[in-house]
């Protein structure tokens, strides 16, 4: 069991994958030796973030709960996977600052893409401007400069972005490569 702790952070749009793939890294990382918590944007929003809405400071405020919890859970070992929205570059910034060990995943996607998989019709009804303060359309999402990985949901597998993110894993030391038997 391995006792170094660290975040991944998934950003993206919503629908461009981060919770399926935080679902499809959970058993992985305990596969391989590691205590795994994975706070959902949507789960944390319900519980911890009862009450809030939808404004910059409330995102910022929700955004920065989930980096504090992701802090003291990664402090004492644990592998935590956030799959939050987190649109605002700042913000991430401060989380990265305070957690340290912080691995910071964009799941990149086309609004075409998003528009044509998403089965609740959120952004057809943004675009007509029918939802406001909706991230990627009315309001702002902006991308990481730098992110330790860049999966495409758009054109990979989950299997394929999940690759990249061991891989990123594997080589700044959280996780020890798995032996390729011949």
């Amino acid at each position: 069991m391995s006792d170094r702790g660290f975040t991944i952070w998934f950003t993206g749009l919503s629908g461009a994958g981060k919770s399926t793939l935080a679902q499809a890294l959970e058993p992985v990382l305990r596969q391989r030796g590691h205590n795994v918590e994975i706070l959902d944007g949507d789960v944390i929003r319900t519980n911890l973030s009862k009450g809030l809405g939808f404004s910059k400071e409330d995102r910022d405020t929700n955004i920065l709960r989930i980096g504090f919890v992701a802090h003291l859970l990664s402090r004492n070992g644990v592998a935590v996977i956030t799959a939050a929205i987190s649109p605002y570059r700042e913000i991430r910034d401060q989380n990265r600052e305070l957690i340290g060990d912080f691995i910071e995943v964009y799941a990149r996607c086309s609004i075409e893409a998003l528009t044509r998989r998403d089965v609740k019709g959120l952004y057809e009804k943004a675009i007509r401007g029918e939802i406001q303060n909706f991230t990627g359309i009315s309001d702002p999402y902006e991308e990481p400069l730098n992110p330790e990985v860049t999966v495409d949901t758009e054109t990979e597998t989950v299997e394929e972005s999940l690759g990249k993110i061991l891989s990123c894993l594997e080589e700044k030391g959280y996780l020890e490569p798995v032996a390729v038997s011949a």
